[in-house]
């Protein structure tokens, strides 16, 4: 992104932020995986600023908010995902419910390893974009 400095607004950051994650390599996309907590904890694997860290809990507030059963049923369904895929579970967690999360969740489940390794970057994609426009709006 400093490579493309001056950036004369929003939607030329917005563009270029997908072009350059759009480039990027599997093992680039499993870094950023690992800077993102599991959805229902609030700590990442890797340390995250304090900016990162208020904003992914912002971002699940759905989830906080939900019942004991649901929050048992996220966790387990992580503990499946990340056995069967081998990192956390990504979604763009704005918005949506616990109960929400987990249908995505299990959908996400049957899919082979490279569909979801796209979809996990798709959706790190999104929560990108949203933080970049919190950042814009200070």
């Amino acid at each position: 992104m400093a490579g493309r400095r001056p950036i004369r607004d929003e939607a030329t950051l917005l563009t270029a932020s997908d072009e350059i994650w759009r480039g990027l390599s599997e093992s680039d996309w499993m870094e950023a995986f690992r800077s993102h907590p599991r959805i229902g904890e609030s700590r990442a694997e890797r340390a995250t600023g304090g900016h990162s860290a208020a904003w992914s809990a912002q971002e699940q507030s759905g989830v906080a908010s939900g019942e004991d059963a649901m929050k048992a049923a996220l966790a387990d369904g992580n503990r499946e995902y990340e056995k069967r895929f081998g990192h956390i579970f990504i979604v763009c967690a704005t918005g949506k419910s616990a109960a929400e999360i987990l249908s995505i969740l299990r959908r996400r489940l049957q899919n082979d390893a490279q569909t979801e390794l796209c979809e996990a970057a798709e959706q790190q994609r999104q929560i990108t974009q949203i933080r970049l426009k919190r950042w814009i709006a200070g």
